[in-house]
């Protein structure tokens, strides 16, 4: 089956980026809110600050108006033309007319839609002469020639100066609120940090917890966050049922394996002696024989399970390594005396306080010394020496006078990996695994060396407890 190219692994999306990104975009949008609302705002001002200025003008013009025998008189008051002139370079147009003819002002000068009262002004807005003006509109009754005349005062002023008033507020409030953005990029980033914090303290606290560490999760945390730590603590309830059903799993198949095979081989041993038939006790030792290699192996296996359950679960508790070596030193005893191998011990006499798991180092030190008894000839020599070196490290040396280490593998600490020179010798390729696990599960190390002469030396080195 013809499998297409691998998809790209999509992108990990950071928080903190993420919120500072939103920030700086809802003040990029806020700044263009203000933008408009502040030309809004300017431009609503400015026109009604004008239509006050020009309202009070036409009614000022209005006031002038009065009858005489000749006709008209009007008074241009020059207090409300520089009051209009105060509002910067306008230009202002009036007419005063009768119905629709004009008495005096400028020719088609726009007029009011509406009637305009005589006490309140009308104000619109119309083109004229190129011009946008803003008007405003009154009437005043006069008595001319023995009858009441309606005459309408229009007044119209040019928008610059409050189209001038409008774009340097808008204008304003763009500085100001570049000034906003440019604090925003920072701001964005410390509001970023401060909503993520309670994210990194509740980090924090499950990193800090051990290996072993499985009780349910305490740490304070804010409300959005308490299904994160109902789900952690879900996930650490599972995990502690599982790791107990893996541990009595080991133990059950550990006391399920091992007792048959002891049984089946002791009865083996018995038919053994029990016979005279040559063909049958060379099937009885060649069964005896299979029986052992498999007892072996489930042994190996089963404590390489404990070891590998127990790197992260186990408390550490003062051992004394010298008297834990001189123990299993002396349960190994008797295989050595039958093979008339002689074991040298040096420093064992002398108490070497390490923290550990004093099971999981029994095991290691039970397979480095097996190691060495199933390599060394008979009548052989082993050499064992505990010494502590300057840098508290209690180093464990185990030195035999067998077959060595092979040129072409230097390391055989990885799983069921075996010595070229080791296939006529019993083994399941994880007693140096376990004895390297164990050293890397207590801070400390494990190396094979070449011997001085020949055969092999086996180091076991870990760290010596504080005083």
């Amino acid at each position: 089956m013809r499998r297409g190219p691998p998809r790209a692994q999509p992108a990990r999306l950071s928080l903190r980026r993420r919120l500072a990104w939103q920030f700086a975009a809802l003040s990029a949008l806020l700044v263009v809110a203000l933008f408009f609302s502040v030309r809004f705002a300017a431009e609503r001002a400015s026109r009604a600050s004008q239509d006050a200025v020009l309202g009070a003008a036409v009614i000022s013009v209005g006031d002038g108006i009065r009858a005489q025998d000749m006709g008209l008189a009007l008074d241009l008051p020059y207090a409300t033309f520089s009051m209009l002139g105060a509002m910067g370079g306008e230009r202002i147009f009036y007419s005063l007319s009768i119905g629709p003819r004009l008495v005096t002002g400028y020719q088609q000068l726009p007029q009011p839609s509406q009637r305009p009262g005589d006490l309140s002004p009308v104000f619109w807005s119309a083109d004229y002469r190129g011009s946008r003006l803003r008007l405003a509109a009154i009437t005043r009754r006069v008595l001319l020639e023995n009858r009441i005349e309606e005459i309408t005062v229009v007044l119209g002023q040019t928008r610059y100066g409050q189209a001038v008033i409008a774009r340097d507020t808008a204008r304003s409030a763009v500085w100001i609120g570049l000034a906003i953005l440019a604090l925003a990029g920072p701001l964005a980033l410390w509001a970023a940090r401060a909503v993520i914090r309670p994210v990194d303290r509740l980090a924090e606290a499950v990193t800090r917890r051990g290996p072993h560490d499985l009780r349910p999760f305490r740490h304070p945390a804010p409300r959005e966050l308490l299904p994160l730590v109902g789900a952690l603590n879900g996930l650490i309830a599972r995990l502690r049922t599982a790791l107990q059903l893996a541990e009595t799993f080991i133990f059950e198949a550990a006391h399920r394996i091992r007792t048959p095979l002891s049984l089946v081989r002791t009865e083996a041993e018995m038919a053994l002696a029990e016979t005279s038939d040559p063909g049958t006790r060379q099937r009885l030792r060649r069964m005896i024989r299979a029986i052992g290699e498999s007892s072996r192996s489930a042994n190996q296996i089963l404590d390489h399970a404990m070891v590998l359950y127990r790197s992260d679960q186990f408390d550490a508790a003062p051992v004394d390594f010298a008297a834990l070596a001189g123990s299993v030193l002396r349960s190994v005893q008797p295989v050595a005396e039958m093979r008339e191998i002689t074991m040298h011990a040096e420093g064992l006499d002398l108490p070497r306080m390490v923290s550990g798991d004093g099971r999981m180092i029994e095991v290691a030190l039970r397979n480095i010394l097996d190691n060495a008894l199933k390599y060394s000839p008979d009548e052989g020599e082993v050499w064992i020496r505990l010494e502590a070196t300057e840098d508290r490290i209690a180093r464990l040396s185990v030195c035999d006078r067998g077959r060595g280490l092979p040129p072409d593998q230097p390391d055989l600490t990885a799983r069921f990996l075996r010595g070229s020179n080791a296939g006529d010798v019993v083994g399941s390729g994880l007693g140096l695994t376990i004895v390297a696990e164990v050293a890397a599960a207590h801070g400390g190390s494990f190396s094979l060396q070449p011997g001085s002469e020949k055969g092999a030396c086996a180091i076991l080195s870990l760290p010596l407890s504080q005083p």
